[in-house]
């Protein structure tokens, strides 16, 4: 399912933003990019998008930048008199005018910013859980994101339901209709089996029978058809985000494919037949829906 979020913190040294975004998967993904030096964010941060999230292509994205003010400056006293001590002497020695003071403070290393100081493990510590804590922040915007579109997306799944449960019903009417092709069918052949020399065994002929007879019946197709569009409506109303039922709406559409596989070869009618065909159409495009659920 597709989405996108966003969330931003910050404390005295920095702030960050964490984007989240999804496509759509039949597995879950989850890619990570964080600045250098939070590489120990990644798993953490993989781990707490599989805890929300069980299908789709995730990418999180976390961006750092300074908040630090202007550090204060400072002299270096020993280096400034070092270098004062040096002019000192090739001014003498040549003769050379000396230099201003503004001409010596630019030298490098003179004027220093004074050090802050490195953190600690426990103010990183302390980063970390800020910055996870913002990125559950996103990955719950996210979910939000994905739930919405799950709404929308559940009416459509149930447009496709109810158009497979309309061409079903029409084949159960067409297959009524059919009874006459398939008698004569049935009779041809049978007549043809009682005319062979040698004759059949009674067995055979018992298996023969049996064979014509189920190729013509597509009633236990239809059933397992009704039972079906009874369970997808379930899984749709069943359907929560602490609940996913996009994996078991997947298989459900592979039972529908088979089925609807099976009735157009035992049809006898070609408008069947055609109703057959117009039913895979519906369950494809149901199946292509179901790739966004979760």
């Amino acid at each position: 399912m597709t989405g996108y979020a966003r969330a931003q913190g910050a404390d005295e040294r920095r702030r960050w933003v964490w984007e989240a975004r999804s496509v759509n998967g039949r597995n879950l993904e989850v890619r990570c990019r964080v600045p250098q030096g939070f590489d120990r964010l990644e798993n953490p941060a993989r781990t707490a998008a599989g805890t929300r999230l069980k299908r789709g292509n995730v990418a999180l994205s976390l961006t750092m930048t300074s908040e630090a003010k202007a550090k204060p400056l400072r002299i270096n006293r020993a280096l400034l008199a070092e270098l004062g001590a040096l002019v000192e002497e090739v001014r003498k020695g040549t003769g050379a005018a000396a230099p201003t003071a503004d001409g010596l403070l630019r030298v490098r290393g003179v004027i220093e910013e004074e050090d802050e100081g490195a953190e600690n493990e426990e103010q990183l510590a302390s980063l970390d859980a800020a910055v996870m804590r913002t990125l559950g922040e996103a990955l719950q915007g996210l979910a939000n994101a994905r739930a919405g579109e799950g709404k929308a997306l559940a009416g459509v799944l149930e447009g496709h339901v109810d158009e497979i449960d309309g061409l079903c019903r029409r084949a159960a009417e067409r297959a009524q209709a059919q009874i006459g092709v398939v008698r004569q069918r049935f009779e041809a052949q049978l007549n043809e089996l009682l005319g062979r020399v040698p004759a059949l065994s009674e067995e055979r002929f018992a298996q023969e029978t049996a064979l014509l007879v189920g190729k013509a019946d597509v009633r236990e197709e239809l059933d397992r058809l009704t039972a079906h569009i009874a369970q997808a409506r379930s899984l749709l109303h069943e359907a929560r985000p602490d609940n996913p039922v996009g994996r078991k709406f997947d298989f459900l559409c592979q039972e529908f494919n088979r089925e609807a596989n099976t009735l157009c070869s035992k049809s006898a009618d070609i408008e069947l037949t055609r109703i057959g065909i117009d039913l895979k159409g519906a369950v494809e495009r149901m199946r292509e829906q179901v790739q966004n659920v979760e």
